[in-house]
């Protein structure tokens, strides 16, 4: 493919630009074939490889052992029931059972304990300690200092405190709690007047006029100078752009009127809304929203929260939350384990299916977006039940821009948690030979992952 020179007026530093209310706004555009070199896998202009992502996606409360863990490893294990809602992506992830915080006479501290041994590499001293920077902090400090955003936090439970990124106890980056906030903070206005007290983007205004129609003059200046498969690409990029605005602005409409529609009274102020379909709508909408924003480099790294530590999720019309069920609901007698309860890891494991193919949907280069990113699904307990931080369930996917295979099982039964967190330093690029503290410490990398 006959790709553009370096010195080109369009390179991988375009932005499209528009004003809106007196604002400027900058939409990304993604990495074109006229920035690449001939072989789709690195810029022209720099000789540089295609950016790589790191990412954490986490789902509270665990799963069940017996029906979670493969019994196979290597290439050839087979799918378990509450994995089965991976098929469709079964070969760009990799399964890693049995890690587990090690502790040497450390309380468990409940649903902290499991995630931040993962996340810094020790079990927590107290229930109000951590051991350190969490990974995406560690890996943000190397990758995420030369992009708009050094990360992104988002909750789909609609809570800005369900994070777990943090530099210290003290420091916490909270989450973005909603799709259309997400969206108005990658899309909107990026420069409000900074002799204003105060600028807050209208996503009714900015929705309505439609981001790419601001920048609708500069989008004909630089199609001018494309060939045909870079318009396609920009084409598909935002037709996706498109739907995905057409789908917030649904949120912010009056709906039509229904005879048998009366108005209640005002109810209490309930905490943010968990109830499942609501948390799984949201998630989507976020999925789309950061996979626009990756192929735009506009961030390196982000954390998704699908669930909350002590899962408080819950079905519709039950006040019943995730947690909840997997203490109290009794074990079906012949199932072996908790029904109601098991449903959430069900749903969990179709969320982060439907994440990974937000990611995988996106061209890039000659592959796509999953092939240049390296996301990492993790909970704070196996079983729930017993809060147990033995055998905590571990998926990657992607290839991280060709540093890992995927579609393969390990299991790590006995070692540190803190193996996997190495792993995914390295293949970051960060120079670190050994990571964790105390009996969780290693210099021991997966090997049976790396390219």
């Amino acid at each position: 493919m006959r790709r553009r020179k370096p010195g080109s007026v369009v390179n991988r530093r375009t932005f499209l630009r528009g004003t809106l209310s007196g604002a400027a706004v900058s939409i990304g555009v993604p990495f074109l074939d006229v920035f690449l070199n001939s072989n789709g896998d690195a810029m022209a202009d720099v000789g540089v490889p295609l950016p790589r992502r790191f990412g954490t996606w986490f789902f509270g409360c665990g799963m069940n052992p017996l029906r979670w863990d493969p019994s196979t490893e290597g290439a050839d294990w087979e799918l378990t029931p509450e994995l089965m809602p991976i098929a469709p992506m079964r070969e760009h992830m990799n399964i890693m059972s049995g890690f587990s915080v090690l502790m040497n006479g450390e309380t468990n501290q409940v649903h902290r304990t499991g995630v931040f041994g993962t996340l810094c590499g020790g079990a927590p001293k107290t229930a109000s300690s951590v051991e350190g920077p969490t990974l995406d902090v560690l890996i943000s400090d190397e990758i995420g200092t030369r992009t708009r955003f050094r990360s992104l936090e988002m909750a789909a439970t609609g809570n800005p405190r369900h994070s777990n990124s943090l530099r210290d106890v003290s420091n916490v980056n909270p989450s973005e709690p909603s799709p259309l906030g997400l969206y108005t903070r990658i899309f909107g206005p990026g420069f409000g007047d900074p002799n204003a007290a105060e600028f807050t983007p209208d996503p009714n205004v900015l929705l309505r006029k439609s981001a790419l129609s601001i920048v609708a003059e500069d989008r004909k200046r630089l199609e001018r100078q494309l060939g045909q498969a870079d318009r396609a690409r920009l084409d598909q990029y935002f037709t996706a752009l498109r739907q995905l605005e057409q789908q917030l602005a649904l949120q912010l409409k009056k709906p039509p009127p229904l005879e048998a529609c009366s108005i209640p009274e005002a109810p209490v102020d309930l905490p943010p809304d968990t109830q499942i379909d609501h948390v799984m709508a949201n998630h989507a909408l976020m999925a789309q929203t950061l996979a626009l924003a990756l192929a735009c480099d506009q961030t390196r790294v982000f954390n998704m929260q699908f669930s909350d530590r002590a899962s408080s999720l819950r079905m519709p019309g039950s006040t019943d939350t995730h947690h909840t069920l997997t203490h109290e609901e009794p074990r079906d007698p012949e199932l072996g384990y908790q029904p109601k309860a098991t449903v959430f890891v069900q749903k969990s494991m179709e969320a982060w299916t439907q994440f990974v193919q937000a990611l995988h949907a996106v061209p890039e280069g000659d592959g796509t977006l999953l092939d240049n990113c390296l996301v990492m699904a993790h909970s704070e307990t196996s079983e729930a039940n017993t809060h147990s931080v033995v055998g905590l369930p571990f998926m990657t996917a992607g290839r991280a821009g060709g540093r890992l295979r995927t579609g393969v099982h390990i299991s790590g039964v006995g070692e540190s948690c803190s193996r996997v967190g190495l792993t995914l330093q390295q293949t970051m690029g960060l120079n670190v030979g050994k990571w964790g503290t105390d009996q969780n410490q290693t210099d021991r990398p997966i090997s049976e992952i790396l390219a």
